[in-house]
């Protein structure tokens, strides 16, 4: 395992996305409601994408009724309306975004074999994207990059298994 894997606090990052969701719901003065609160801790509780009916198992773990599928979808989609989730569209799962502050759309690097998900620098991916585009006078809607391999932390692990 990487040194800096070592090091990481996972409780911290899931603390830092809960504070920066509140102030971005008060700031724009919208609700952040228990269960989109609970949807979205549910979300970043690793840096592994998680799929809507995970994370109803999730909250039917910590509650003495199952939330119905609707429900979590209606927060599901709250929190990817304002950018507070991203979309892994090849796995149909949902991951916290770093950084909410300014809408943009999440590119990711995943490792297929512990299922952890990093988000890119979208500005220099949407440049490249939208130079490729305009030379083949191709209107970009939806921009989305998701590259399967391999991370340092499992590379590490195979080459020592």
């Amino acid at each position: 395992m990487d040194e800096l894997a070592k090091q990481h606090n996972h409780q911290r990052c899931i603390d830092d996305a809960m504070t920066q969701a509140r102030e971005l719901c008060q700031r724009r003065q919208i609700k952040f409601t228990a269960i989109r609160e609970q949807v979205l801790a549910c979300v970043w509780a690793k840096h592994q994408p998680i799929g809507a009916y995970a994370i109803l198992e999730e909250l039917a773990k910590d509650s003495t009724r199952r939330p119905a599928p609707p429900t979590v979808y209606r927060a599901l989609d709250f929190l990817l309306d304002n950018g507070l989730v991203h979309r892994i569209a090849s796995l149909n799962a949902f991951i916290g975004c770093k950084d909410p502050s300014h809408h943009h759309q999440g590119h990711f690097l995943i490792c297929r074999h512990c299922r952890n998900a990093m988000e890119l620098d979208t500005d220099i991916i949407n440049s490249a994207i939208n130079t490729a585009a305009t030379q083949h006078g191709f209107a970009v809607e939806t921009p989305c990059v998701e590259v399967v391999g391999c991370c340092a932390n499992c590379q590490e692990l195979n080459r020592n298994a």
